[in-house]
Order: structure tokens, then C-alpha cells, then sequence
């Protein structure tokens, strides 16, 4: 996005989140007068550390991937994002471990990895990898330009980008075969159906509901994943930085509870302590499903039915001492009967009694080296998935406690001994707090069927002036994923203003509720 000689009117962005920043640093680089109103104390959104025993740990997202899409950010507002983040890359990419004992480490390099699973799983499933990883290759270039750095198509608009002569591009998108049957093509052995399917919780979902197109995040990570210098709140730190170098002001401490509207569109945002801030260009960078209390009913998209959100979870975020088993930076541990999990989640809508195990040890490197003075107690990220049902039901104290002695029994059993000395309980009750309207869902509606990646709220809304970026929005949830989101609402918002300009109209407030 080129620079704007006085685009004039001021753009009002609700939400430090990933989206939010980069549409910032988008509309202030291009010469427009950027306004960010956060009520945290700090940006990021998800993005986020809690304080345990002292230390801060990453309590959000834990990887970074997809480097280009930040490059093409800062480069665009005349910015350069090696300037502003310190990045160092992963060889491996994580280890995965069963009750059975047995152990994987997947690399970013792809031979390295066939070569490991040859040793772990035998030449059947070794050579399924490296078709596999060929075939993921395929699907992320496909839809990289067609659908995930462009604005949301509906089905029809998607295969008219691909190319109609291109059916052989959109046959190995596998659109109609669900992530975990079209493993059983690569993979004869479980455990790496496991692991793989594994890559549809990265957007909230069932492998085993999950279309086969998130067979690209193989790619993903095969293309990059780094740990970010200082951690991955220094990330969300230095986008607020940026954004500001640029002219954008961010407020902290600032709660909108409700956005005003007329005929003409958006005209307003209504702060709970009684400001209004007069404009007519909005980017929400919220739960799409929080409009609903910001917006008068018929305005506001409808919210997602409880039963379509994404997985939310259980995390602590700990200071423990651990023993037994490796840790590298990121582990998993998988549980014996998958489908039963992922069952007991969305179906049953309570947390399976062996719970897959996510551990992010942010005192190690990938290989597994602990940091100088972490031997007494190293940071943790410990994480299980359980049903978005925070708004309806808050777990007690006795269920925390009961759900980390049974992630412990699971971890003992994968051959990991781990000693909590301080641990944070975050639930979904506590992501609806932090994020409302999303019922404690972290990642927006779940990718569940061929048609789900169609029903993401779009950048545009139909109120004029009103746009939404987010992990619940297209192209979907992940860091690069919401700071695309970002940059989209910030073209949409630019092409808007370019072919229908706004006069201000006479405002008419609506909402009541904090957002």
C-alpha cells in the first residue's frame, strides 16, 4: 500500500491484537491519522504473558511462522522487520511423544524428517512423508495468492482464481475428504496420523471434521519456524512500536462499550467511560461474535452458535522442574484413543480423561538445552484442549487442580516427570473475560467441513465504514493469519474510501456492553 497524500478522516482501530497492529502500522504507513483503542494494559491480544513465581511466561501463541507476511508489512510502510525483531530459526521443529515410549522429532528439513520417521515408523510410512510434505507444498501454493493473501471468496470465486483449466490444482485440494482420512492415504502407522492431524487443532478443530486442505500447515512449518529474541510478547511489543513510529496512538487503558452507526454507516465508538470518538472508519479487531453486544441486533453479524466454536483450553503457565523425558522447545504428548479426545471435546463438551499435552519449555532451544540459571525451575507452557463453553461454565478450583494432577499422570506416562512451582490456571471462562463474545473460544469457528473456511466473517461488513480483522475472521486464526486479516481490512478499508467517500453523518449511538 503506497502512501496516501491527506487521505483525511480518522481511522479508529478497537483492539491491540495481532489484526489490529497491522492494520495500524498498514493505514499509518499509507499516511492515514490511526487511532488504537486497547483496554489491557499492554498489545497483543492473545499475545500475552502471565507472571509466574516472578517470571514472565508467553501465554499465547508459541510459534512464528510465515516470516514473509511481516516483511511485506513493514516494507510497505517503509519500515524493516529485521529491524524491529531480533528472529532465530528452529531446525526442529517439535518432539512428540506416546505412553508407549515412543518418541519423534519432526525437522524443518524435510529429509532430515524422512529420515527420522524411517528409523521411527519404517520405510512404508517414510516414503508417505515425503509425499506428503510434496503434496502440502502443493496445496499452500495454491492457495496462498487464491485465498489466503486475498480478500474472502465464496466457493465459486475460489476456483475461478485457481483457474477453471486448473482441476488438477483443485482436485489435490482434497476439498471433500477430511484431514484425517486423507492421512490414512500417506500414513499406515497411527501415531503419525496423530501427530499430522494434530495440525488441525492449530485452527481450533477435529482432524477428524477438519477438510484435508490443512495438510498445508506441513508447509508452513517446512518454510520456516523461529523463536522470536525476548519472546513472542516482544513480537506484539515491537508492533505496537512500529505502529507508533509511524504516527498511529495507542491507547491503553481505553474500553469501547459500543460502536454508533446511522444510515450512512459507522460514525462512532462509545468508550465505557463515557468519551465518544467521532468516525467513520472502524476496524474491530475482536471476537466477530462481540459485535452482537456493540451493535444494534440488526446490525451485528450473528454470533457463532455455541456448538460451531473452536476448541478453547486449559493452560498453566508454570515454573516447574521436569526430569525423565527431553523436552525441546515445543513437545506433545499424545493420548491412546484420539477420536475419543476430540469426541469428548466437541460431542460430550467436557475434557477427555487422557488429554493430549502441548508443552512449550521457553528455557530451551529446539534441541533441548536449558538456559543458564532455569535448572531450579525452567518456564513452561502447559496446555490441553477443552469445549468453548466459558460463557455458560467456569471451572473450579477443585477441577483445575483435579485436570493438572491428570496431566501429570499422562505426562509420567509418556516418560515425563513434571514438579509444578508456581502454575497459573487460564480456562475458558477466563478467555471469555479476556476476549469476549468468543465464549472462550480461542480460535473463532471451528474449520469443521468443506464449507467452513466460507463462513469466516469476511473484512467487510455491511455497514459501511465497519471492518474486522482477528484470528475469527478470513483468512483465519495463527499470528501470520490474524496480521493478514489486518493488512486486508486495511486494503478494504483504503479501496472503500477510493470509490465512495463518506461525508460524516449525524450520529445515532448503539450497543451497551463492553467488547
Amino acid at each position: 500500500m503506497s502512501k496516501i497524500q491527506n487521505p483525511g478522516g480518522r481511522v479508529v482501530v478497537v483492539g491491540a491484537g495481532m489484526g489490529g497492529l497491522c492494520s495500524a502500522i498498514s493505514l499509518a504507513g499509507a499516511g492515514f491519522e490511526v487511532t488504537v483503542l486497547e483496554r489491557q494494559s499492554y498489545p497483543g491480544g492473545k499475545m500475552r504473558e502471565v507472571q509466574a513465581a516472578a517470571r514472565a511466561v508467553d501465554s499465547g501463541p508459541t510459534v512464528f511462522t510465515m516470516k514473509w507476511v511481516f516483511e511485506q508489512l513493514f516494507d510497505q510502510a517503509g519500515l524493516s522487520f529485521d529491524d524491529h525483531v531480533s528472529l532465530i530459526p528452529a531446525e526442529i521443529l517439535a518432539r512428540h511423544g506416546w505412553r508407549d515410549g515412543s518418541a519423534l522429532d519432526l525437522f524443518a528439513n524435510v529429509e532430515q524428517s524422512v529420515e527420522a520417521i524411517r528409523a521411527f515408523a519404517g520405510a512404508e510410512n517414510a516414503d508417505g512423508y515425503r509425499r506428503f510434505a510434496h503434496d502440502s507444498e502443493r496445496v499452500f501454493k495454491t492457495l496462498q495468492h487464491s485465498y489466503i493473501n486475498a480478500p474472502r471468496p465464496n466457493p465459486m470465486q475460489l476456483a475461478g482464481r485457481i483457474g477453471p483449466l486448473n482441476i488438477g490444482e483443485m482436485l489435490a485440494l482434497k476439498p471433500f475428504s477430511s484431514l484425517w482420512n486423507a492421512l490414512g492415504s500417506y500414513f499406515p502407522d497411527q501415531r503419525l496420523r496423530q501427530l499430522f492431524g494434530r495440525y488441525a487443532t492449530y485452527c481450533g478443530s477435529s482432524p477428524y471434521q477438519a477438510p484435508a486442505t490443512l495438510m498445508l500447515v506441513a508447509h508452513v512449518e517446512q518454510d520456516g519456524v523461529w523463536f522470536v529474541d525476548g519472546g513472542m510478547h516482544a513480537l506484539a511489543r515491537a508492533l505496537g512500536g512500529a505502529a507508533q513510529r509511524l504516527g498511529a496512538t495507542i491507547r491503553y487503558g481505553a474500553e469501547v462499550q459500543g460502536l454508533s452507526a446511522s444510515r450512512s454507516g459507522i460514525d462512532g465508538v462509545l468508550l465505557a467511560d463515557g468519551e465518544r470518538i467521532d468516525t467513520d472508519n472502524v476496524i474491530f479487531n475482536g471476537d466477530a461474535s462481540a459485535l452482537a453486544k456493540l451493535l444494534p441486533a440488526a446490525a451485528a453479524p450473528k454470533p457463532v452458535p455455541a456448538a460451531a466454536r473452536s476448541l478453547s483450553a486449559l493452560t498453566w503457565s508454570m515454573r516447574a522442574k521436569t526430569s525423565g523425558f527431553p523436552l525441546s522447545r515445543h513437545s506433545v504428548f499424545f493420548s491412546d484413543n484420539y477420536r475419543a479426545e476430540f469426541d469428548t471435546i466437541f460431542r460430550d463438551r467436557s475434557l477427555p480423561e487422557q488429554p493430549t499435552v502441548y508443552i512449550c519449555a521457553q528455557d530451551r532451544d529446539d534441541v533441548g538445552n536449558l538456559a543458564d540459571g532455569a535448572e531450579a525451575g525452567e518456564r513452561l507452557l502447559c496446555l490441553i484442549n477443552a469445549p468453548a463453553d466459558g460463557d455458560t461454565h467456569r471451572f473450579t478450583k477443585d477441577e483445575v487442580d483435579q485436570w493438572l494432577g491428570k496431566t501429570c499422570a499422562h505426562l509420567q506416562h509418556c516418560g515425563l516427570t513434571l514438579d509444578p512451582l508456581s502454575a497459573i490456571p487460564t480456562g475458558p471462562a477466563d478467555f471469555e473475560a479476556l476476549f469476549p463474545g468468543s465464549g472462550g473460544a480461542l480460535y473463532g469457528r471451528a474449520s469443521h467441513g468443506w464449507m467452513a473456511s466460507f463462513q469466516r466473517q469476511g473484512s467487510r461488513t455491511k455497514i459501511p465504514g465497519l471492518y474486522l480483522a482477528g484470528g475469527s475472521v478470513h483468512p483465519g486464526p495463527g499470528v501470520p493469519m490474524a496480521a493478514l486479516s489486518g493488512k486486508l481490512a486495511a486494503d478494504s478499508l483504503v479501496a472503500d474510501r477510493a470509490s465512495t467517500p463518506r461525508s460524516r453523518p449525524a450520529a445515532t449511538s448503539g450497543g451497551t456492553s463492553t467488547g
